[in-house]
């Protein structure tokens, strides 16, 4: 892959005595659409902690945009230009949708001048959270609260998007609206890597995937080809796919 944004070099590591990653490498095409898939306890989550250095790895090195960025702060890989949005729920339950949103750049230490007119852009891009932006965060949905996640990365105007199981919780409408949404900021520029439990949704609006298995990385392709190729049909998407390649 040519004119990556991203570099993941050897990486080793894991959770205690655990080694979860073995070696783990690959790169990351500059706005493409990347994504990552592999059966369960492949290493995906766990490399994208790495990524954003919630992990401390005992072997390897990260480079973003020709830069080394092993072990920087999250406050320093945001500054930077790499967003994280993780599995799980991760939102001010209390406070109204529309101060989640303001809180994420507060957090992440940034002082946005033009903070009011980003938050009115990238709720134009949420009907359902624009409707609800007086309302108490804990009072959406699993799948409503995920979006909220991904508005509060986007308020930054990161360069490399990491999302971890984006349609979790959601609607088979509202996981369109949000695949679109990344494909409209990869076709503004923005670079994103991301884990989907629906491999073949995912990769369908890919332009790249990579497949990992126990820690290694084990096919790094166009997404079509990955899509298409009967072993990963069998091993990763369920088995449909066999028949399709053939």
């Amino acid at each position: 892959m040519s004119d990556a944004i991203l570099d993941v070099q050897g990486l080793v590591g894991g959770y205690g005595k655990m080694t979860i990653l073995n070696g783990t490498s690959f790169s990351v095409p500059a706005g493409s659409i990347t994504t990552v898939i592999g059966p369960n306890g492949a290493g995906k989550s766990t490399v994208f902690k790495a990524i954003f250095g919630l992990l401390k790895l005992r072997e390897g090195k990260i480079v973003f945009k020709g830069r080394e960025v092993t072990g920087l702060s999250q406050r320093e890989l945001l500054t930077s230009g790499i967003c994280y949005v993780p599995q799980g729920r991760n939102i001010f339950p209390e406070l109204s949708v529309r101060d989640n949103i303001q809180l994420g750049a507060v957090v992440a230490g940034r002082d946005i001048i033009d903070l009011p007119v980003r938050i009115e852009a990238a709720l134009d891009k949420f009907p359902v959270l624009r409707k609800k932006a007086t309302q108490q965060a804990s009072t959406l949905s699993g799948g409503e609260q995920k979006q909220l996640e991904i508005v509060r990365g986007l308020l930054l105007n990161p360069q490399l998007v990491l999302i971890d199981e984006p349609s979790i919780g959601l609607s088979p409408l509202m996981v369109q609206q949000t695949f679109n949404i990344l494909k409209e900021l990869r076709d503004r520029g923005v670079s994103i890597l991301m884990i989907e439990q629906n491999a073949r949704s995912a990769l369908e609006i890919s332009d790249y995937g990579i497949v990992l298995e126990l820690g290694q990385t084990r096919l790094v392709d166009r997404a079509e080809r990955v899509l298409n190729d009967p072993r990963i049909g069998q091993l990763f998407l369920g088995g449909a796919m066999t028949e399709t390649a053939a």
